[in-house]
């Protein structure tokens, strides 16, 4: 497990208040952002893939990227948004079990009202997400964000990791497995995902022969080491074609795939869309 802060380079992508009717009733939404919410008024749900979650005002709540939920209001229901994203390699929330709703102390909604009005021009257009929008309105408020003075884009990641820590301050480490060795093994294909590591490289590094390597992984993990590799670059080129205007070919390239018509190939078996679909197809959701 990464507990290196200085892996968590967040980006706010989008901040806003939002006031929704009755209407904040949307189903399958899966992000490759993570979303926390602070409630003011009025009250809703979420569905989570192991649980219902009430929203109530006074409460924070966070959506790590990647998470199946829906929502579910029949009233009104006021909050405000924050989707972030880390320009880090590897996204250390995902090594943590982080409380889905938390009691924040004292002060943090005035520190949300200010990270908002750090990041002018952050808010979502369209909150249905049946509106489909296309990656440049993203890329914009990446750039955006990057543009801004010294001293807004210090005070917005410290306002971010004030808000992340809250969430820290009741989380558990995650379990991955019991074997230490693919514990090292799942950090090793984090953090070199872009130089397509097989399976000759995964067993010299774990000093292990190659049956017993994909013997022990396919007792911890549940899938090969292939099948691992595969969906956690295919996460990484989520996040990216809607975090960037690269082009599709590239960021194949990038993640270790010399041939494009097979990322695509592998990429809609297992998001259901092809690369350029899915970019067109970002979900602008609140």
């Amino acid at each position: 497990m990464n507990n290196d802060i200085d892996h968590m380079l967040f980006l706010v992508l989008h901040i806003g208040e939002a006031h929704c009717g009755a209407d904040w009733n949307y189903k399958d939404i899966c992000s490759p952002f993570t979303r926390m919410y602070y409630v003011t008024e009025g009250h809703a749900q979420i569905v989570l893939p192991d649980k219902r979650q009430d929203l109530r005002p006074g409460f924070m709540y966070i959506i790590p990227a990647f998470t199946p939920h829906s929502y579910v209001c029949r009233e009104t229901f006021s909050h405000y948004y924050i989707h972030i994203y880390n320009e880090s390699g590897h996204d250390i929330l995902e090594d943590w079990n982080l409380p889905t709703e938390i009691e924040p102390e004292g002060g943090i909604l005035s520190r949300i009202r200010k990270l908002h009005a750090l990041c002018p021009g952050m808010e979502l257009t369209q909150p249905d997400p049946q509106y489909y929008d296309n990656s440049s309105s993203l890329a914009r408020n990446i750039l955006k964000n990057k543009q801004r003075e010294l001293y807004a884009r210090v005070e917005s990641r410290g306002i971010i990791f004030q808000l992340l820590a809250q969430f820290l301050q009741g989380a558990n480490p995650k379990q991955y497995v019991a074997d230490e060795r693919i514990t090292k093994i799942l950090e090793y294909i984090r953090t070199h995902l872009g130089a397509s590591p097989d399976l000759d490289a995964l067993a010299a590094f774990s000093c292990l022969s190659k049956d017993h390597l994909i013997r022990i992984f396919k007792r911890e993990m549940k899938m090969t080491p292939a099948a691992y590799i595969n969906k956690k670059r295919m996460e990484k080129a989520q996040l990216r074609l809607v975090t960037e205007t690269t082009p599709v070919k590239e960021i194949a390239y990038q993640l270790g795939f010399e041939d494009q018509t097979y990322f695509n190939r592998v990429f809609k078996r297992m998001t259901g869309q092809t690369p350029l679909d899915y970019r067109k197809a970002a979900r602008n959701v609140v």
